[in-house]
């Protein structure tokens, strides 16, 4: 009894913290999402009645091209960064050197403390309507001014952190994978590709939906990338918060846009986790 108590108070500070720095603002943008906003001036109307009216706003077709731009690109991102980090992590882990071992996830480590408008503005100074590469996509006849071009570099900006991220997340749950399972299914006649298939990922499957989930979650909050990259042509749900919130100082619309954000992030990660569970499973 006194063990647990304590934990429990232990536990209190954090709780503090978190309940303080996180639960607490969430509610206040909740209950943010209920008012009423007034043209010319900031924030909502104090006092007034609450509304439903921000959140079926969000029905519109203009909104869902908003989410459904966000969520399309931050899902390929993640599957893409998932297709190019399993092997890489697959080979650090099971590296003979450990100081190879070291020395690759320093500088993973070391990636993803790069700036990222450093990150973007180098892709935009390669792969941009004046990058270096203009002249030869001119040359093979691709408009870098296109939405599908500008569609793959902003997935290109997504990649230079969902892979380092997924390599991270990968290497551990290889890590913690018997070798030798794999190895008996080649000896039993099975292909290296096919052991893999059929050993290393099923058991790799709940690091490789943490990948997918960690990726997701880059690529969903991601502000700065399609903030430039998309040249003002291709804008992600965090952009249109921030417009709501900073520039036209219309809160209660950006607040409503934030939970129903943070309620489709809830509802993937329930998805995800029960995927996994179904596919360990099987």
């Amino acid at each position: 009894m006194r063990a647990a108590r304590s934990k429990l108070l232990l536990l209190l500070p954090a709780a503090a913290v978190f309940v303080l720095f996180l639960v607490f603002p969430i509610l206040i943008v909740l209950n943010e999402s209920f008012h009423t906003f007034e043209p010319g001036r900031i924030g909502s109307v104090e006092g007034g009645p609450l509304t439903l009216a921000n959140y079926a706003e969000l029905f519109q077709p203009v909104y869902g091209q908003y989410f459904a731009q966000t969520y399309v690109l931050a899902i390929c991102s993640s599957a893409v960064s998932i297709v190019f980090a399993l092997p890489i992590a697959y080979c650090i882990a099971r590296t003979e050197f450990a100081w190879m071992q070291k020395a690759a996830i320093s500088a993973i480590v070391g990636l993803m403390f790069l700036s990222s408008l450093v990150r973007v503005y180098a892709l935009e100074l390669t792969f941009g309507s004046a990058g270096v590469l203009a002249p030869l996509m001119s040359i093979i006849d691709i408009d870098t001014n296109s939405r599908m071009y500008i569609n793959f570099v902003i997935l290109a900006g997504l990649l230079q952190y969902s892979i380092p991220m997924s390599i991270l997340i990968l290497i551990g749950a290889i890590k913690n994978l018997n070798p030798r399972l794999t190895e008996a299914a080649m000896s039993l006649g099975a292909s290296a590709l096919a052991a893999h298939l059929t050993v290393t990922i099923p058991l790799s499957m709940r690091g490789i939906v943490s990948a997918f989930l960690v990726s997701m979650t880059l690529g969903v909050s991601a502000f700065v990338i399609p903030l430039i990259l998309g040249r003002g042509r291709i804008l992600f749900i965090s952009n249109l918060i921030y417009s709501r919130f900073s520039e036209v100082a219309n809160y209660p619309s950006g607040a409503a846009i934030s939970i129903v954000m943070m309620v489709l992030a809830l509802l993937l990660i329930l998805v995800m986790s029960r995927l996994a569970t179904t596919l360990e499973r099987a």
